[in-house]
């Protein structure tokens, strides 16, 4: 279980879990200034820019990731599968809701939407309606930092301020969702974060509010072997120790859970077609799979993605 996380807490985004998004939307900058970018985010670098000063700042710097690769090379292969990783993922969701909307869906839910900047930069067809659920300084901080750049939502894009700990379904309703209506669901970058038991009850939640032929996507990691895991911290801090370099340790903030739920197996036990990808086949498939010594199995995260029944 998490070391920083209590039952009540909450952040901006400079803080706890909130950070995380920053580090994600820097990847995804990172990503789009690639020549072989395999996705386009044009607003992840000001909403990092806006953030001020972290941990993420080191995404993306060549200067530093050279003088990583110069310490040591293996360290400078996790950085890179890192990166990768994010791109892919981006990559898998992104083909989702292009799937979900050509199928005839038009109401979106992005859960801990974060600095997720979908409602912004995604083609969406005429009609469709994003609701957005997060904590409610993050929501504003991105919808502020897009609002002074002049960039709109290319969507009917809906703020949903509240903690998923609380009654988010009551919330969501209330700002105009139709749960007789198929729905496009969204838990990226979510579920570690939650206990077994949230992450059960946030998939009944979600199962309720289905009317059929709804659709939702989810990544999630398995198990991290903790000898495996606690060598790699400590080749991390010797390499930022020496290029006094403080990255964030995202274990403080997840919940590693033996009785954890596989989210195919859950959704397909709950009135649910699912279907699992490993992520590995998947950045294999987009050529971005790095190798990276002693990862394990459990290192890697899977991709699952359902259709009500």
């Amino acid at each position: 279980m998490s070391s920083l996380r209590t039952d009540n807490d909450t952040w901006d985004i400079a803080s706890s879990v909130g950070a995380t998004a920053v580090m994600v939307a820097a990847a995804r900058a990172a990503e789009t200034d690639r020549p072989d970018r395999i996705i386009s985010d044009p607003y992840a670098k000001v909403l990092v820019t806006g953030a001020g000063s972290g941990a993420w700042g080191f995404i993306g710097d060549d200067t530093f990731r050279a003088r990583v690769a110069e310490q040591d090379p293996e360290v400078d292969a996790l950085f890179e599968h890192m990166g990768n990783y994010q791109a892919v993922r981006t990559h898998f969701f992104d083909s989702y809701f292009t799937a979900a909307v050509d199928a005839g869906i038009r109401q979106i839910v992005i859960l801990a939407s974060g600095l997720d900047s979908r409602a912004f930069r995604l083609p969406w067809p005429a009609g469709t309606t994003i609701f957005e659920i997060d904590q409610p300084l993050v929501l504003q901080y991105k919808s502020a930092t897009l609002a002074a750049e002049g960039v709109a939502p290319t969507a009917d894009r809906r703020e949903v301020p509240i903690d998923l700990r609380q009654d988010w379904p009551a919330a969501l309703k209330a700002a105009g969702f139709d749960p007789g209506r198929p729905t496009a669901w969204l838990a990226e970058g979510l579920l570690m974060y939650l206990p077994a038991d949230a992450q059960d009850r946030l998939f009944a939640q979600v199962t309720e509010l289905s009317a059929p032929g709804s659709r939702v996507a989810a990544e999630s990691m398995g198990p991290h072997d903790p000898d495996r895991w606690e060598k790699a911290r400590e080749r991390f801090d010797r390499i930022t120790a020496q290029l006094d370099t403080e990255p964030m340790d995202i274990t403080e903030l997840t919940y590693e859970d033996p009785d954890r739920a596989d989210v195919a197996d859950w959704l397909a036990a709950n009135g649910w077609r699912s279907e699992a990808i490993d992520s590995r086949d998947e950045m294999r498939r987009l050529d971005r799979l790095v190798q990276i010594p002693d990862s394990g199995d459990q290192a890697f995260s899977t991709f699952t993605t359902g259709v009500r029944l």
